[in-house]
């Protein structure tokens, strides 16, 4: 009997920590000694979706090579602990327009007929993308964000491609190697129909986002890498300041300039270029969020731990 409570003085206490935290920060943040972010938005936050903690197995986007040949980049599963929260939609038209209007963002180079604004934003750069992010959360009062190459795959699940050849890297035969080449290309064609769509109409993940892998790639904040693993550990990753390439996602990743809004007209390093070029970003949690959201979670965990030893204590006697 002494041992059960001792071990229910000690939950409770475990239980009081996490909450004792929670509490204490809400007392700063009424108390205004802490500013947060989310106080009294301009304009209403885009439409998102909470993708939960889980584990993913994800493969790499630099290009690797082995003797001067291409080969497959690792795909390791990864633990995420933290949920991610993206929009549920592309950037739309309308959307971008405000941010045209109130002279923060340039126009995007589209067709004069693109009217409707429930469409997605395409002829959009990398460098478009970062100001409209930059005058969203100002607007929003939050953080908004590019997403990763990891994140977009991560919050894209089963709608993300694999871009590996299949081929293994003692692989000599070069017809062997063509050929896998040949066969990705050829899935990596353009549309037959180009033209964007209206939000939805290509679908959603099992993560509950809109309209990935349609023909409209997405902008990340992920800096094109290509690795020689004959030099070893000697590859290190390019500042983002000091990138030029960063990664399109959609049907397949494609490595385009910073500047271009256009991919036909130029500027993929290699393959087929995407149809389109748009966007959709990530909000990023404050500080406070960040611990409130640990805090509620040890909480939940440590709440939860005395229920299943009482029933584990009841099965035993049993």
């Amino acid at each position: 009997m002494r041992a059960m409570t001792g071990k229910a003085e000690v939950s409770a206490i475990s239980i009081a920590i996490p909450l004792a935290l929670l509490a204490i920060l809400s007392g700063v943040v009424a108390a205004g000694l802490v500013p947060f972010d989310n106080a009294g938005p301009a304009i209403p936050a885009p439409q998102s979706v909470f993708i939960e903690g889980r584990r993913f197995a994800y493969r790499d986007s630099a290009e690797y090579f082995r003797n001067g040949l291409a080969v497959d980049a690792p795909r390791k599963d990864v633990e995420v602990r933290t949920r991610l929260q993206i929009m549920k939609f592309q950037t739309t038209r309308g959307e971008y327009r405000r941010c045209v209007d109130e002279g923060a963002c340039v126009p995007a180079d589209e067709p004069e007929s693109a009217v409707t604004p429930d469409m997605p934003v395409t002829g959009v750069s990398y460098d478009d993308a970062m100001r409209y992010a930059e005058w969203l959360s100002k607007r929003t009062g939050q953080t908004w964000a590019l997403p990763t190459d990891f994140e977009l795959a991560y919050a894209a699940d089963d709608r993300f491609p694999d871009d590996a050849l299949g081929v293994a890297d003692d692989e000599r035969n070069p017809a062997v190697r063509w050929l896998a080449d040949y066969e990705r290309e050829s899935r990596r064609a353009g549309s037959v129909d180009p033209r964007p769509r209206p939000k939805g109409e290509f679908g959603v993940s099992k993560t509950g986002l809109f309209d990935f892998g349609g023909n409209v790639w997405e902008w990340t904040s992920t800096c094109n890498r290509r690795i020689d693993l004959d030099q070893g550990a000697g590859n290190e990753k390019p500042s983002r300041l000091d990138c030029g390439i960063f990664i399109a996602s959609g049907r397949h990743r494609a490595p385009m300039s910073s500047f271009v809004r256009n991919p036909k007209g130029g500027g993929c390093s290699v393959g087929a270029p995407p149809d389109n070029l748009g966007f959709r970003l990530v909000r990023h949690p404050t500080l406070i969020e960040s611990v409130s959201d640990f805090a509620r979670k040890v909480a939940a965990e440590l709440t939860a731990r005395p229920t299943e030893a009482q029933m584990e204590a009841a099965n035993n006697e049993g």
